[in-house]
């Protein structure tokens, strides 16, 4: 190539580049405008040519380097050696292309797998389909019911999601993806049939191309993913195709996972209301509280429990249970819900308490469980502005009795312990509650509470019967709480066991139970004293 521009020689190699090319033509006319470019600016530069840089571009579609060489001489001749490099572009092309792919699939799992919430799931898939493959995309949730969960997103513009019933066979192939049936390729959807519902509500550019592809997951499909590109973009190749299915089995495993999780979220929440303690309250003019502490603060239930089933009218007595099932948690809260669900079974009994331990003892004798309970019966009954109670201890820690001048009694019952040995043999005691007396049925994670100022001495009985009584006259909420917040504070930062308190109290005030009258409630008179019509 002369300095001025012009060809000098062409070898026949080159001549299979530029056919018609000759000595004599002007270069600029003959060879590509980026190797043109790069003579002129190597001449302009007058530089010594022996290790410039080489300049590199496309020739009838294949790529080359091309070396530049001046030739001896004072002409300043220079010889441009073209060297293909065709094949390594598209080598480090398609490297570039795989590094971007595994960094978005990355990106995916990454956002997807921090959220096991199923909206969140869906907007994060919509909105990074829509940015890195498609224009925009939409989610097909399987059917709830005749409607479909639809999720939209644009490429840069919002997430929104919607339920629709809709008709999946107006869109090819999307009624076998969220069967879980493998894709249809894309060159085979039409973008003229799909439908208005298909399409994101923002999307104004025509549709030239479509890819509809499943979302798998753990045995059942997530849904199918349909994915929309403008017609004023290129078409989706194969390597695309791939690369939606790929993205597509990452967002489904997601998917999967937090559908499957939000299940079993919803089946424990609706476990745990049968296990959890219930909420207690004045019942026929008796004071009812109880408060519950589970071993692990983390957890919500455990061995110790509470029941109070009211009588159908307040003539008749109220069933307390309070028990301890051997061990810690979710093992033993399942053995204590069965215990509940017996013990609410054999509520039309209630009122003989040793048949009642019997047949409890018997039923849990028959199953596969291996673990024993303890636990204390009591019977409550307010008559004459006075609570009178039946107590039945099962192997349990005797309820202690707080009376209105601050002694505390110990109720005379013993028995043995449930679900150990063929017979559940009990004493049943029997105490009357004064206005301002507290009956306290507690579980041994009370008194067996290591703490105070070593970190090791047990709670014991002698500390709370001090407690108790400072909490005559209280109601029946204050009392358990009182109980619970001392304890607490000797345990401190402290391991400790299940912790129970149940109070039973015989309310200060002079007004009895309610009593339906006429439409109106009306209280029972207190000794001494005439009834008032309530409002």
């Amino acid at each position: 190539m002369g300095r001025d521009g012009g060809v000098v020689e062409i070898n026949e190699a080159a001549r299979t580049l530029f056919p018609d090319a000759s000595g004599g033509d002007w270069f600029e006319r003959t060879a590509p405008r980026w190797l043109s470019d790069a003579h002129h600016r190597l001449d302009r530069s007058g530089t010594d040519a022996r290790s410039p840089r080489p300049a590199s571009g496309a020739i009838t579609g294949r790529t080359f380097q091309a070396h530049p060489t001046r030739s001896p001489g004072e002409h300043g001749d220079v010889v441009w050696w073209l060297v293909e490099d065709t094949d390594l572009r598209h080598t480090e092309r398609a490297l570039k292309d795989s590094q971007e792919r595994a960094a978005v699939l990355a990106e995916v799992s990454s956002a997807l797998l921090s959220s096991l919430n199923v909206d969140h799931c869906l907007e994060v898939t919509a909105r990074m389909a829509a940015r890195h493959i498609a224009d925009a995309a939409v989610i097909v949730a399987p059917a709830q019911g005749r409607h479909h969960p639809l999720t939209y997103a644009e490429s840069g513009g919002p997430v929104t999601q919607t339920m629709r019933l809709i008709d999946t066979g107006e869109v090819p192939g999307l009624t076998e993806a969220i069967q879980g049936f493998p894709p249809v390729p894309a060159r085979w959807i039409s973008p003229d049939d799909i439908p208005d519902w298909a399409i994101p509500p923002g999307f104004t550019g025509p549709i030239g191309s479509v890819i509809v592809t499943p979302l798998p997951g753990h045995g059942v499909p997530a849904g199918a993913l349909v994915l929309l590109r403008s017609s004023s973009q290129r078409a989706f190749d194969e390597g695309e195709e791939v690369f939606a299915r790929l993205f597509a089995a990452r967002a489904g495993a997601a998917l999967s996972a937090a559908r499957l999780y939000a299940e079993q979220s919803s089946i424990t929440a609706v476990l745990m209301r049968e296990l959890l303690p219930p909420t207690l309250r004045h019942v026929n003019g008796v004071g009812y509280a109880g408060r519950y502490r589970a071993a692990r603060d983390h957890e919500r239930v455990g061995g110790d429990f509470y029941d109070v089933h009211p009588g159908t009218d307040p003539l008749q007595e109220t069933f307390v249970v309070l028990g301890d099932v051997a061990g810690k948690g979710l093992e033993a809260a399942v053995l204590t819900g069965k215990i509940r669900s017996v013990l609410q079974a054999l509520l039309p009994l209630s009122g003989d308490h040793q048949q009642v331990l019997t047949l409890l003892n018997d039923a849990l004798l028959n199953s596969h469980h291996t673990r024993f309970a303890t636990l204390v019966l009591a019977s409550a009954r307010r008559r004459a502005g006075q609570v009178h109670l039946r107590l039945t201890s099962a192997g349990h820690l005797p309820p202690l009795i707080v009376r209105r001048h601050g002694q505390v009694e110990e109720a005379d019952t013993s028995g043995q312990l449930i679900g150990a040995i063929p017979q559940a043999r009990a004493r049943t005691a029997r105490a009357v509650l004064a206005p301002g007396e507290t009956c306290l049925l507690y579980t041994d994670g009370i008194t067996e509470a290591r703490g105070g100022p070593l970190g090791d001495q047990l709670y014991g009985e002698r500390r709370l019967r001090e407690a108790l009584a400072a909490c005559a006259r209280m109601p029946a909420e204050a009392v358990v709480e009182r109980v619970q917040m001392l304890v607490a504070q000797w345990l401190g930062p402290g391991r400790h066991d299940d912790m129970a308190t149940l109070a039973i109290t015989n309310p200060t005030s002079g007004r009895g139970p309610l009593h339906l009258v006429d439409g109106h409630t009306r209280t029972a008179a207190a000794p001494g004293g005439s009834g008032k019509d309530g409002a």
